[in-house]
């Protein structure tokens, strides 16, 4: 074997190492040298072969093949037996292969081998290299200051300097010191672009989504994922790591669907590249995503597959995880208790519990395991919310002798304030104190928000925990429904409807992120001429809670599931009025008509939800004044308008009561009202003209994005005539159709202002998709959550079913007339629809104030 000093050995070596140095940037090149390396030495010359072996596994990585990168270094390895310094090399660069393969506690083994035969920048390399298997670890501080001490000895190579800056993002994002995560990845992005290593920089801005995302700027999330998949597109293994990253950060903003999108195309991709340590992960996140999506049985069967593969891979730690997910999905499918109603706790207590216990004590059982294990894996978090889930579980089956000593263990040692109260509040319900377990729960609540209280788990729980979330719920959430259920139990007993419409109210604010008001009736029982109706729902249960003049009224409705059921026949009534007026365009046919059918099932679904004794008339309700509908579930994409009991009154359907009692400022002066006509319908140009002709102040605008963009920066009134499509399984990639591409919901969570009115003329605008109440999402609800954000009330009028443009022109000319004339939109749309006999738009949000002075 030829030593390095030999003249022989100069070429081939210089060649390979600068193989290495090229696979960086162009590695196709770098593949090839290494390859005529090869081809020269011929097995004679030991060095020059393992750096162009391992020249040629940096290609392969650069790749994506990760599995040919892994045996081209153990080829190398091979070939450089003599040559210590090469070897460790070979291993370094191992390292970080062994750890995307699946395997990071071996390429950490192997970090400590090459350690010893290492040293100056090589060491700090392998810094570099150790931060990615301690990252996929979960010990991110660990991460951090093996790149720290790296960075700064490596200015002479850019691009290890800049894959420390990048590893070093990505743990700071996991330890959620996202100002840190993101000064990283600016800098890496910088580094890199300046010595040619654009991939880099790409992976460096693929990663600012997560960041975006993990801090809770959705919007902002959205926005840096479309130019990152641009960019990483012909490079398919980290774009696919992107958006696994990504849809980790939206299952943790409750946008399962979105996320789910992501995954789906991610997972293939994995599978393809061999990237065996990522796809767990974005395994068991998309069975994440799907149990939130109410999916249990794809959630458990890919929560089953992570777990087999994270078994394969010896990464003990992260079983009890896919493990939760596994038993939450099979909590998911366990069937409740058959009684109309579900017994007291405390009757259930003293009964020694319920017929379903003997049944499912196996699965209560399994779930206690899992929180000791998770436990004792170092999930501290997730155990005491898995402990609390069981215990709930065993309450509910009428395990009572289980619940118990798992809830005084929560109530001892849980270190979150919201978790241990919770429990707390679940023992005084047992003993039926109903008034203390409410009071426990308001104090679990409030800590959400207090300073220093329950914002988040603690640095430790962190850094471990926020790598892979596979709870089903947020636990404040859990929490301010739990303490919904208690005040409907404390209703059937005393009557106090108001406490449970302010329970509602609390549970819909910790939905949005947003403070939990203690109280929401300020000015009842003198809040005006308007009614509020709101929907809450405990299991299968209906309920309606209306609030007037004369106060609060609580009414039980019946089945949730039964109400579903009939919304989802009017609305294929209604599509099928609509595509065969269509198919047949019959001059003769009555264009608004409603088939006997569709008018039969809303007059049976109006008995059920409003023409009860009790619903619209003992609270104070004149008649034809303004309704506001609160709905629960599903019976957001009901059309409230077309229902018997407020057929002609002014109805606004709103994801909340904040706004209902409080008054507003008047129209302050004339309007600015814009509109813009999409491509692809007869009537659009039309509709749009006539809008800029019905007001004082109006004028068209181009139907491009920007100019869609800018409106809402702009206008009082914003009218949108064109497609609109609304996407069930992700609610945010809903899109209005524009001449130069799509107006996503996404979108419109940037927006700095949203004009008090926006008027979407397009089918299915209005459609929803609300994962849990207080989070309607689709075009409208992106529309009004961007104005809440900005502390503004607004209101949309949309479709909620297809409506052909012909009958949204007859619609619209005498909505915008009445408007113009100073009515409210609520108003004016009840009156329009009426006349005109079009059905399927409903007002959304804030719709009982006029915008036009009259």
């Amino acid at each position: 074997m030829t030593s390095s000093g030999d003249p022989l050995d100069v070429e081939p070596l210089d060649r390979a190492e600068a193989a290495v140095r090229l696979s960086a940037t162009d590695p196709r090149l770098a593949l090839a040298e290494a390859r005529a390396v090869l081809d020269l030495a011929a097995g004679a010359c030991g060095e020059a072969a393992s750096v162009a072996l391992r020249a040629a596994a940096l290609a392969a990585r650069e790749l994506g093949d990760l599995e040919l990168a892994g045996e081209r270094l153990e080829e190398a390895i091979a070939a450089g037996r003599g040559f210590p310094r090469r070897v460790a090399q070979a291993r370094m660069s191992l390292v970080t292969v062994r750890a995307q393969l699946g395997d990071p506690e071996g390429g950490l083994r192997l970090a400590d081998l090459a350690e010893r035969d290492l040293a100056g920048a090589d060491l700090a390399r392998l810094g570099v290299q150790r931060s990615v298997a301690l990252i996929l670890l979960g010990r991110h501080e660990e991460a951090v200051r093996h790149c720290d001490r790296a960075i700064g000895l490596l200015d002479d190579d850019p691009r290890f300097r800049a894959g420390g800056l990048l590893n070093r993002g990505l743990a700071h994002t996991y330890l959620e010191r996202y100002g840190e995560a993101e000064a990283d990845l600016a800098e890496c992005a910088r580094v890199a672009r300046s010595a040619g290593l654009d991939h880099v920089a790409m992976l460096a801005e693929g990663n600012l989504p997560f960041v975006a995302a993990r801090r809770g700027d959705i919007a902002a999330a959205f926005a840096r994922y479309r130019a990152a998949e641009t960019t990483l597109f012909g490079f398919p293994e980290r774009l696919a790591v992107m958006r696994t990253d990504f849809a980790e950060a939206l299952v943790a903003a409750r946008l399962p669907g979105e996320a789910r999108t992501l995954l789906e195309q991610a997972v293939p991709e994995l599978v393809a590249a061999g990237a065996q340590a990522a796809l767990p992960g974005a395994r068991l996140l998309l069975a994440q995503a799907a149990l939130l999506a109410g999916d249990a049985s794809l959630a458990e069967t890919t929560a089953r597959t992570a777990l087999a593969e994270l078994d394969a891979q010896g990464r003990t730690a992260w079983l009890p995880l896919a493990r939760e997910v596994v038993l939450r999905a099979r909590l998911a499918e366990t069937p409740a208790p058959t009684a109309a109603h579900a017994p007291d706790a405390a009757a259930e207590a003293q009964a020694g519990g319920g017929q379903n216990a003997a049944g499912t004590e196996g699965l209560v059982t399994d779930l206690v395991a899992c929180a000791d294990d998770l436990a004792a894996c170092g999930w501290p978090g997730a155990s005491a919310a898995l402990r609390l889930t069981a215990a709930a579980a065993a309450v509910r089956l009428g395990a009572i002798a289980t619940a118990r000593p798992q809830l005084d263990r929560v109530a001892a040692t849980a270190t979150r304030p919201l978790v241990r109260w919770h429990a707390v509040a679940m023992r005084h319900r047992l003993d039926g104190d109903l008034d203390r377990a409410l009071a426990a729960t308001a104090r679990g609540v409030e800590a959400v928000h207090a300073p220093g209280g329950d914002a988040g788990p603690s640095d430790s729980d962190v850094a471990r925990d926020a790598e892979l979330r596979v709870h089903a719920a947020r636990p404040a959430e859990d929490l301010a429904a739990f303490g919904l259920e208690i005040a409907l139990d404390r209703a059937r007993r005393t009557g106090d409807a108001r406490t449970v419409l302010e329970w509602a109210e609390r549970w819909r604010a910790v939905v949005r992120g947003a403070e939990a008001p203690m109280s929401v009736l300020h000015g009842v029982p003198s809040a005006g001429p308007g009614l509020l109706v709101e929907l809450v729902r405990r299991g299968d249960d209906l309920f309606a809670v209306t609030a007037g003049s004369r106060g609060c009224a609580l009414r039980p409705l019946g089945s949730y599931q039964a109400a579903v059921e009939a919304t989802v026949r009017i609305r294929y009534g209604l599509r099928r009025r609509a595509l065969l007026d269509t198919l047949r365009r019959d001059a003769d046919a009555s264009p608004g008509a409603v088939d006997e059918g569709t008018a039969r099932e809303l007059s049976a679904l109006d008995r059920a939800l409003l023409s009860g004794p009790g619903t619209l008339t003992s609270v104070g309700s004149p008649p034809g004044g303004p309704v506001t509908v609160v709905p629960t579930g599903a019976l957001c994409t009901l059309p409230w308008p077309l229902l018997p009991s407020l057929r002609g009154r002014p109805v606004s359907v709103a994801a909340d009561a904040a706004a209902w009692p409080a008054p507003r400022p008047g129209p302050a002066g004339v309007p600015l009202v814009l509109s813009l006509a999409g491509p692809g319908l007869d009537h659009a140009a039309a509709e749009a003209d006539m809008v800029a002709a019905a007001h004082a102040r109006a004028r068209r605008v181009a139907a491009t994005r920007t100019e869609a963009l800018r409106a809402l920066e702009r206008a009082d009134v914003l009218h949108v005539a064109a497609h609109g499509m609304f996407s069930p399984r992700g609610p945010m990639l809903s899109q209005i159709t524009l001449d130069d591409g799509p107006l996503m919901a996404y979108d419109l969570l940037t927006a700095r202002r949203i004009p008090p009115l926006v008027v979407l003329s397009a089918c299915d605008a209005g459609m929803a998709h609300a994962p849990v109440d207080g989070a309607a999402l689709g075009l409208a609800g992106a529309f009004l959550d961007s104005a809440a954000r900005n502390g503004d009330a607004a209101c949309v009028v949309a479709g909620v079913v297809p409506v052909r443009d012909d009958e949204a022109l007859t619609l619209m000319t005498l909505f915008h007339t009445l408007l113009a004339e100073g009515r409210s939109p609520a108003e004016a749309l009840a009156r329009a629809s009426e006349k005109t006999a079009v059905p399927g738009f409903v007002c959304f949000g804030a719709g009982d104030e006029p915008l036009v002075p009259g």
